[in-house]
């Protein structure tokens, strides 16, 4: 099983998936921002670090989405796992609600 931490099972997911959505944003927002970059204005030092900003921010995002996919991943066989013990506690249920019906039937009354 997997330890979550002390900020409960989902907290931390909230918060990567609010990083990802900023991420998104300024990545969006990249056009807009380059306009009135030192870039538009032909300064080759500036356009060299704000395009290794940019460089910077699609790393994170691509390990932002390798993260979020393999959480995704790990999500999917804790439900399959979950549903596994669910159908087996069922069936136990089942065997048990049967034997109790049969030995009530054979009580006197």
């Amino acid at each position: 099983m997997v330890a979550h931490p002390p900020h409960g099972r989902f907290g931390g997911r909230f918060r990567h998936m609010i990083n990802h959505m900023q991420n998104t944003a300024l990545l969006l927002d990249a056009p807009l921002i380059l306009q009135h970059s030192p870039a538009a204005r032909g300064d080759s030092a500036a356009v060299e670090a704000e395009f290794s900003s940019l460089e910077a921010k699609v790393a994170q995002f691509v390990a932002l989405c390798e993260r979020l996919r393999a959480e995704n991943q790990e999500l999917r066989q804790e439900l399959a796992s979950a549903r596994t013990d669910a159908r087996r506690l069922h069936e136990k249920i089942d065997g048990a609600r049967a034997r109790l019906e049969g030995l009530l039937s054979r009580l006197p009354g």
